[in-house]
């Protein structure tokens, strides 16, 4: 009975996980920052038809790690409905990771998955992908 109990919670409790964030919208990449690995995750939560053309808003979760530090957030990107890639610029300051500087980051909305299409570091206008 007792098994029974612990397979129960155990199946229910991976049930809720992939709820939360669905491994096929879920896309990790590893950017190297100053020789440290800086790993981007991107989890598309759910998104708003709009009309093609104009903007639609697309609810994310996402995680960056580093070797000393990282953080996740929950953020909505407005890429373009219809546009099949559309692109969004995003900021992602690097302190919380115990790096320095900021990652300009160009997102790529694809078959309903974020990727990261080109990455470039400041100070100093470093590209990094």
């Amino acid at each position: 009975m007792q098994r029974l109990l612990v397979t129960a919670i155990l199946f229910f409790s991976l049930g809720t996980a992939a709820i939360a964030q669905p491994a096929g919208h879920c896309t990790r990449e590893t950017l190297t920052v100053r020789g440290t690995p800086v790993t981007a995750s991107y989890c598309v939560d759910s998104s708003a038809p709009g009309q093609s053309g104009h903007e639609t808003a697309v609810a994310v979760t996402e995680t960056y790690a580093a070797p000393h530090g990282s953080f996740t957030g929950n953020s909505t990107l407005h890429f373009i409905a219809g546009l099949d890639p559309s692109r969004v610029i995003e900021d992602v300051a690097l302190d919380r990771l115990g790096l320095t500087g900021t990652l300009h980051l160009t997102l790529v909305l694809r078959n309903g998955l974020i990727h990261i299409e080109s990455a470039m570091l400041t100070p100093g206008a470093i590209t990094i992908k």
